[in-house]
């Protein structure tokens, strides 16, 4: 019984498929944490180019 337990840890089948499932996971997590940033950004930038434009006249130069 000891030799089964001893060989169980030993063994080391599937420990590459762990890792990448690791990675992945945290690959997928960086790229939706950047998506969000980005969203957040280019909506506020948006929101402020519209106030921009609404409330500013820049484009007429003689009244």
């Amino acid at each position: 019984m000891k030799h089964t337990i001893l060989n169980y840890f030993k063994d080391t089948d599937g420990a590459v498929t762990v890792d990448w499932v690791v990675l992945t996971a945290a690959v997928v997590g960086l790229g939706y944490m950047a998506a969000v940033n980005v969203a957040t950004g280019t909506t506020d930038m948006g929101d402020n180019l519209e106030t921009f434009l609404t409330t500013e006249r820049p484009f007429i130069q003689n009244e």
